[in-house]
């Protein structure tokens, strides 16, 4: 099962350096796009001595694909990444995190466009989309705030936390799950796929 949100998502950052984003974006096929600066007199590296040990570290001896492919809630991603064919780059030493949308996610889609996007002439498209879900950088939820950062496919992804409830939405989907572990980064479950504003399908 999916871990619950930790009250520690009331802080996250969103502010990555740039450092390894270039060779991230080239390995998932996208353009070489500047990371997003985060708000002036905000610290980037910022850490919370607050933050809590990750509510769920079963995954720390497998990548972010073998955590993703042990979690019933995920089986439809693990399909979508090998027909992408990014098992491999999502499977590298990283860090990276990713915003992994649950099989309700991929659900609530409307009808017929999974199956569409899986087809082996979609390919494409298919890796734009998962590539916009993740970003350079291991990033647990106490270091994120408010902001945006750069996607793997390039297009910038929306962060916003509401500081009173702790929800935190990525983009129109609210993270579900937080800091679920794997050696080569972190995954934050979210309850609907993202889809990049320039998608060409």
């Amino acid at each position: 099962m999916i871990t619950k949100r930790s009250s520690t998502t009331k802080r996250w950052m969103v502010g990555f350096a740039s450092v390894g984003a270039a060779a991230l974006m080239a390995a998932c096929g996208a353009p070489n796009e500047p990371v997003a600066d985060t708000a002036p007199g905000q610290d980037p590296m910022s850490q919370d001595p607050m933050a809590t040990e990750a509510p769920d570290s079963a995954g720390e001896g497998g990548s972010i694909v073998d955590v993703a492919a042990g979690n019933d809630d995920f089986s439809i991603l693990v399909e979508a990444v090998q027909a992408a064919d990014l098992a491999d780059t999502l499977s590298a030493d990283g860090p990276l995190t990713l915003f992994a949308p649950t099989n309700a996610a991929f659900e609530a889609l409307p009808a017929g466009t999974l199956e569409e996007l899986l087809l082996p002439e979609n390919q494409d498209a298919l890796r734009q989309i998962l590539t916009y879900h993740v970003i350079e950088g291991a990033v647990p939820a106490a270091d994120v705030m408010t902001g945006e950062v750069a996607s793997a496919a390039g297009s910038p992804i929306s962060v916003q936390v509401d500081d009173a409830t702790g929800e935190v939405m990525i983009n129109q989907a609210m993270v579900t799950g937080a800091d679920i572990q794997a050696s080569n980064g972190i995954i934050h479950a979210i309850d609907q796929v993202l889809l990049p504003p320039d998608l060409a399908m």
